[in-house]
């Protein structure tokens, strides 16, 4: 009887993926475990099949035939003890930097340590016998197809880079008996680049998506605005990016738009550079595929759309795609600048808010000042509006944790008392954090605004996943009512008992009156604590407004549907209309 490939899908990747990268050669043992990657690949004339009983021979077979090629070669073993026999063969492929795929088969990995049949632990190697090691999951959903398709691209990357060596990939099985799978799976094909590699061209509109960064130098700016000009790019920032170039758009008010259609500006091909992004809104402007650029060279699949990885620093990589005999064009950069002008004219009168606050503070900051945002809610509501240009902020996005926000920007003032250093945190995020206010290396030169709604806004907001459980959510979920609820005297005192200045704001009026002695330019006397009282309701309907300014009547059901449908979806209902 004709028998296809398996349908269990952590197998079909591998094979697809194996066949994209023109892997062929594989050497099979004996078992059951396996027996879904091996009848399905006996069956494919793309590959050459070797079999041998010995797993320990088979190893050393593939050593030796990666050696004699230079090209990779699969080995493939079922469960047990199985695995446990490659390990010589994989310790000489590791010191001789041999491409060996070893792929061990083994039933679900969470029966591991229930005194189960055949089952056992490999979740530790000896580090001479592997470069890298992934265990795949059993692909249930997208979810579970995406991290099969991640993990399988690292493993076939590994083989050959730094000089290349052994990997190894656990591959779990459920024993499916059907065969009749006829077509693989489309997978992504990932490739890793150095700088003695020939680059692949770009061919559509480039654009650069920045996440947390560290400072630039001068000299990387000027490499990335040339890259920009020689390609009609933009580079889209935040408040964490640190880019402060010609070709910057700080985009999140547009990208924000409810009803707006801002795929004019979004490019085809996006280069990533930085670590995490805080600037949720403009992700969307990600383009059809991404290439990520960084001195680790880690496959690091942010935006699900990574085709290439260029491992190198972000300078070389924009001087090689330069071409600096091309007129410099900023037409992109225009375009996207004018959308921004019109919405940003047309912001209605928002509601007393840190949105509010950030649209009449932010281009107030002193020039050459530092600062330093609280997550979600507060840097957010900043990064609608553009900072100064000397001014430098940041975020800490790294792990996104609520509970460092003050003691960083108490740290990074530490480190240079002749700037000022301000900071916008939110009510909870400042409790948690409050005793570091008392350090006792505290200096003259902070400024710190806390934005103080009660309770934790950002679950509470009427968009995200716990608005619609009302005041119901509260209690428990926004932790209503801590810290003296709102208190007016509870955060004062405990300031002018520090000996820093303390003034607040209730509205917009207060706020009015007072806020400029928090602006001034230069370090005084006294390091000073800022508390605006502002409520969760008008919280809401601020973030509300200010993401439903541009309205495109022709195309907002049709950007709606996008935001809510899958890719997959959509694609389906093209199908049924035509």
């Amino acid at each position: 009887m004709s028998k296809l490939y398996t349908d269990e899908k952590n197998v079909l990747i591998i094979i697809s993926l194996l066949k994209a990268n023109g892997i062929s050669k594989v050497i099979v043992s004996p078992g059951t475990t396996n027996v879904a990657f091996v009848a399905s690949v006996q069956q494919d004339p793309f590959f050459k099949l070797y079999s041998a009983v010995d797993e320990r021979s088979a190893a050393y077979m593939a050593c030796g035939m990666a050696h004699e090629t230079g090209e990779p070669v699969v080995i493939s073993c079922t469960g047990a003890t199985a695995s446990r026999n490659y390990m010589p063969g994989m310790t000489e492929a590791y010191y001789r930097k041999l491409p060996v795929l070893s792929i061990t088969s083994t039933q679900a990995t969470g029966l591991v340590g229930h005194n189960i049949g055949q089952i056992i632990d490999r979740s530790k190697k000896p580090n001479d016998t592997q470069r890298l090691s992934v265990t795949l999951p059993i692909v249930k959903d997208e979810d579970d197809f995406w991290d099969c398709e991640v993990k399988v691209n690292q493993a076939i990357l590994e083989l050959k880079r730094g000089g290349g060596g052994p990997v190894h990939i656990n591959l779990p099985t459920r024993y499916s008996k059907n065969y009749d799978t006829k077509k693989l799976p489309t997978c992504r094909v990932m490739d890793r680049f150095t700088v003695v590699d020939e680059f692949p061209e770009i061919n559509g509109k480039v654009g650069i998506f920045v996440g947390a960064h560290r400072q630039f130098t001068s000299e990387e700016i000027d490499a990335i605005d040339q890259f920009c000009a020689a390609n009609d790019a933009v580079v889209f920032c935040d408040h964490t990016s640190s880019f402060n170039g010609k070709y910057r758009v700080g985009y999140a008010l547009a990208a924000s738009q409810m009803k707006g259609d801002m795929s004019e500006d979004k490019p085809d091909i996006t280069i990533h550079i930085g670590e995490v992004t805080g600037d949720y809104a403009s992700i969307p402007m990600v383009g059809k595929e991404v290439w990520r650029v960084s001195p680790d060279g880690e496959l690091r699949d942010t935006f699900k759309k990574l085709k290439y990885i260029f491992e190198m620093d972000e300078k070389t990589f924009f001087e090689r795609y330069t071409d600096k005999s091309k007129a410099p064009s900023d037409g992109s950069l225009k375009r996207c600048q004018k959308r921004l002008e019109e919405i940003r004219n047309s912001v209605p009168n928002i509601p007393f808010s840190n949105v509010w606050v950030a649209s009449r503070m932010a281009h107030l900051i002193p020039e050459g000042s530092v600062i330093h945002f609280g997550i979600l809610n507060s840097l957010r509501s900043w990064n609608f509006f553009d900072l100064p240009q000397s001014v430098t902020s940041t975020a800490n996005v790294g792990g996104f944790g609520i509970d460092g926000s003050l003691s960083s920007l108490i740290g990074a003032s530490l480190a240079n008392q002749k700037k000022t250093f301000f900071g916008v945190i939110g009510d909870l995020s400042f409790f948690y954090d409050m005793n570091a206010l008392g350090n006792r290396h505290v200096g003259n030169n902070l400024r710190l605004m806390v934005v103080n709604n009660g309770k934790g806004f950002e679950m509470r907001r009427t968009d995200g996943l716990v608005g619609h459980f009302e005041e119901q959510a509260d209690d428990f979920i926004c932790a209503l009512g801590h810290f003296g609820n709102k208190s007016p005297t509870l955060v004062k005192n405990y300031a002018q008992d520090l000996g820093l200045k303390y003034i607040s704001a209730s509205s917009k009026e207060e706020f009015d009156s007072v806020y400029q002695e928090f602006v001034v330019k230069g370090a005084s006397d006294e390091s000073m604590v800022f508390e605006v009282f502002t409520n969760g309701d008008d919280e809401s309907l601020a973030l509300d407004m200010i993401r439903n300014v541009s309205r495109d009547s022709k195309k907002s059901v049709k950007v709606a549907a996008r935001r809510l449908l899958s890719d997959k979806q959509i694609k389906t209902i093209k199908k049924i209309i035509g």
